[in-house]
């Protein structure tokens, strides 16, 4: 991934963290146990890429694929539309790697 892709993905993935830690989320069908979880997952892959170590695509490209994780939440959690609009933005920060 370019140097130039890279705040945004940061950016995408701080609103995602936002998105995850509202508190009436239900991460009954991700594989997270707990909000916790989720959180700790996106800060570590924000600190790696901050820190210049990029974490492999297919880690990134999970999160945001349709059934995964970020999207189980957000369905069982009322906020769909937003995470469908925070997917597009992935993919175009990823787009160029």
């Amino acid at each position: 991934m370019s140097f130039l892709t890279q705040p945004k993905l940061i950016d995408v993935l701080r609103e995602a963290r936002e998105l995850l830690a509202r508190p009436d989320n239900s991460f009954l069908w991700s594989s997270w146990d707990s909000c916790e979880d989720a959180l700790r997952q996106v800060d570590g892959l924000i600190t790696r890429i901050e820190a210049g170590d990029m974490p492999d695509r297919m880690d990134l490209t999970v999160l945001f694929a349709p059934t995964g994780d970020i999207q189980e939440v957000a369905e069982s959690s009322g906020w769909g539309r937003e995470f469908l609009a925070l997917a597009e933005r992935f993919d175009s920060a990823i787009g160029s790697a």
